[in-house]
């Protein structure tokens, strides 16, 4: 037997006695909701926030989620650091257990190791042993133990640390393809406290789930084709914004990108008429109408995921523009369900550098440069103009500054300028804003630590 299969079934046990002591049960407790959709925000910090509201509605408006009546700030660092990352980040959500950076749904002494890389430079080889940690129960582990059904449904890929965190336990974030693994029933290195299995599975990287192809320089080292494993066990397969309309009941896999994650969502419109890629609100509603089929109800988690990945590029724009993305589909959950049995939760996993910065005129788009009332611009000591929108870090720190115009800086590509000059921006360390509405959302205000929100959570469904 392979460490990595002796691994799986040791974690496997010892996640069935921690449900166990944990008291799972076949039927849940009695709880104010019956269901829960746990939107987040990958990165989605309290400037973010205010900078999305500015770019989509202006001063005085509200994004959708800005409307739900309750609220809350949230404590993000993790078990071994100030800033985190979005495994612990979004693990503490999903387990109530604070863990080391890159560690997914693990105990707090799991050390981080990464994967090591095969024949073809891919990372398929786990490093992780038996003797490092051991898993914890996820919220949707615990909802599938009570008959409910579960989803996981991100723009980026399925196996990145986000949606991980919801279905799979490991020692390192980077382990996509033993990550992918566990989410298949009945295969080598399953999760089987996922029961039958995630009803709903929503992302991108098709790579990780099918074997290595020359062509893309990516796949699976195994030769296993996972899509055709979870096919065998009843999941529909859907790779394209119009298959996936068509489905009307049962579970699903849904792979939008054969390579790394979805298009920004900026890029996506872009295509128009090529496009095949379903929107975030698209796949959060058929989520929520294959979900909602089950009379026990459901526990779904939706991500916003490349609003990180263009902070880390320092590319603002379409950061926002994910961002309200995430807010359209937070608008049309709030359409669909019925607020006296449904739990809604957003939030975010982390914060990030960016700053609104100088004193723009009220009505000055917030990704042009500061100005005042009358048009002019709002000058550094050397005389030059300076965005409203800047970064603490990252790769774009002029030696010396250029003289910018509102073209340049409001164009798609523009990166905002940084202060401290890095390979790529980081997270920062503030806490994070979270709303509610719904069944159970009076629980949530304050300031919370992050693992708070997992006790809150279950309060809500009874588990």
């Amino acid at each position: 037997m392979s460490k990595q299969m002796n691994t799986s079934i040791k974690h496997t046990l010892v996640c069935a006695a921690l449900f166990s002591a944990l008291g799972a049960t076949s039927q849940a407790q009695a709880g104010d909701a019956k269901n829960v959709i746990l939107f987040i925000g990958d990165g989605m910090g309290p400037t973010v926030l205010t900078a999305t509201r500015l770019f989509k509605v202006g001063e005085e408006g509200n994004l959708e989620m800005m409307k739900l009546p309750r609220s809350a700030r949230i404590k993000t660092f993790s078990n071994d650091a100030q800033t985190t990352d979005s495994a612990p980040s979004m693990a503490a959500y999903t387990t109530g257990v604070k863990m080391n950076n890159e560690v997914i749904a693990m105990s707090s002494d799991t050390k981080a190791v990464a994967p090591g890389k095969d024949v073809n430079g891919n990372k398929t080889i786990n490093n992780c042993s038996s003797d490092n940690g051991k898993p914890v129960p996820t919220i949707l582990e615990l909802a599938k133990a009570a008959g409910k059904s579960v989803g996981a449904v991100t723009t980026t890929e399925l196996t990145h640390a986000t949606p991980a965190a919801t279905y799979a336990h490991i020692c390192h974030r980077d382990a996509a393809y033993d990550i992918a693994a566990q989410a298949v029933p009945g295969g080598a290195g399953y999760n089987s406290a996922l029961k039958d299995g995630v009803d709903v599975l929503m992302g991108g990287g098709a790579n990780h789930w099918t074997p290595y192809s020359a062509s893309n320089k990516g796949g699976r080292n195994d030769n296993r084709d996972l899509t055709a494993e979870m096919k065998a066990q009843g999941y529909s397969y859907v790779t394209t914004q119009s298959e996936l309309a068509k489905l009307t009941s049962g579970k699903v896999l849904g792979l939008f990108s054969s390579k790394s994650h979805l298009d920004y969502e900026l890029d996506r419109i872009a295509k128009g008429a090529a496009n095949t890629q379903p929107s975030l609100s698209e796949m959060t509603a058929k989520a929520i109408d294959l979900l909602s089929q089950n009379s026990q109800g459901y526990f779904l988690m939706v991500e916003g995921g490349r609003i990180d990945h263009a902070l880390h590029g320092t590319n603002a724009k379409r950061s926002l523009t994910d961002a309200v993305a995430l807010d359209e589909a937070v608008k049309t959950a709030l359409g669909k369900v019925d607020l006296n049995n449904t739990l809604i939760v957003v939030t975010a996993d982390h914060d990030h550098t960016m700053t609104i910065n100088g004193y723009s005129a009220k009505g000055n788009p917030v990704l042009d440069l500061v100005k005042n009332g009358d048009g002019s611009t709002q000058n550094d000591v050397d005389g030059k103009p300076f965005t409203t929108l800047v970064f603490g870090n990252g790769p774009n720190r002029p030696d010396v500054r250029s003289v910018l115009t509102s073209d340049q800086v409001m164009a798609n590509d523009y990166l905002q300028e940084t202060g401290v000059k890095l390979t790529s921006e980081t997270h920062g360390g503030g806490d994070v804003m979270l709303f509610a509405d719904g069944a159970g959302s009076n629980r949530f205000k304050g300031t919370l630590d992050n693992t708070k929100v997992f006790g809150k959570l279950r309060e809500a469904l009874g588990l």
